[in-house]
């Protein structure tokens, strides 16, 4: 299978402690329909808990390739919810924020 990716990101030679916000920046960088490529040298569940947890809904996690000494996601911005985090409203459209 081959993939067109928006770009890569490879943090196998990222300090730890900058991981999450370069990811961060790099997915804030996505159009909707995008993807890119995340390529690590262990599995990067915790950067996918994260990016959960900032924008909930808004990204795809698709494992490319699960170790044992490389792993590589898919990391996609999801077209559909651009549009509900674009309005500040979740998809009952805010009846159930306010």
């Amino acid at each position: 299978m081959s993939a067109s990716f928006a770009s890569t990101l490879d943090l196998r030679q990222i300090a730890p402690a900058q991981r999450s916000s370069l990811l961060s920046s790099h997915c804030a960088a996505l159009l909707p329909g995008q993807t890119l490529e995340l390529i690590n040298d262990h599995d990067p569940e915790t950067l996918n808990a994260q990016l959960a947890l900032r924008a909930p809904g808004l990204f795809s996690w698709h494992y490319l390739e699960q170790g044992p000494q490389l792993w590589r996601v898919e990391i996609g911005h999801s077209a559909g919810a651009a549009s509900s985090a674009a309005s500040g409203s979740c998809c009952s459209g805010g009846a159930c924020c306010g």
